[in-house]
């Protein structure tokens, strides 16, 4: 359900990987300023063309085990069996004392913490049309290993059934669309230039 009234809340948008959340999200940033975006921390390296602190917060090894031991994250996980993300709680509470509405975009993982801790949060599902069509954006991209397809894939399945835990489903099969669905959904008024 939309939200409705001016408190600031989070969103938290997740889906099977491949999906498109970050398409979807760099969209957002660029069409919607009004939307604050938690950044996420990541043990993972940057892909070609992502940037430090606006794409994620790319963090060594020893960063992310000193942020644990200080229980500085809302939720994290270990993604694809190899590499951590995070969300900062320090970011997320920021953000909100400043009245601003947070979109958090996360993994299913990462989502099911964020429940246990924030109940009162929107849970947004992003889906493919298709399984078909999740499969050839990741195969297209061409930034993984056909060994890191593979095991994308089999976690993209078992992703794909968790869609009921999610209060609402945004299907992606146009970013301008999907985003618009997401900024409704999240109670923010489009300004006329959007």
């Amino acid at each position: 359900m939309p939200n409705t009234d001016s408190t600031p809340r989070v969103t938290v948008l997740a889906g099977p990987t491949s999906v498109g959340k970050s398409t979807l999200s760099r969209y957002i940033r660029s069409t919607f300023p009004q939307v604050h975006f938690s950044v996420s921390a990541t043990t993972r390296p940057a892909r070609p063309g992502e940037v430090h602190g606006e794409d994620y917060l790319f963090l060594g090894e020893e960063q992310f085990d000193q942020l644990l031991e200080r229980d500085a994250f809302l939720e994290w996980a270990v993604v694809h069996k190899k590499h951590r993300y995070g969300t900062l709680r320090s970011t997320v509470e920021d953000a909100l004392a400043e009245g601003k509405n947070v979109l958090l975009e996360i993994d299913l993982q990462g989502a099911r913490q964020v429940r246990a801790k924030l109940p009162e949060a929107q849970f947004v599902f992003l889906a493919p049309p298709t399984f078909e069509d999740l499969v050839h954006r990741l195969i297209g991209r061409g930034t993984e290993s056909e060994e890191e397809q593979q095991r994308r894939l089999e976690t993209a399945r078992i992703e794909l059934a968790a869609e009921p835990e999610f209060d609402v489903t945004i299907i992606n099969d146009d970013v301008d669309r999907a985003a618009r669905e997401l900024i409704a959904r999240m109670g923010i008024e489009l300004t006329t230039n959007a």
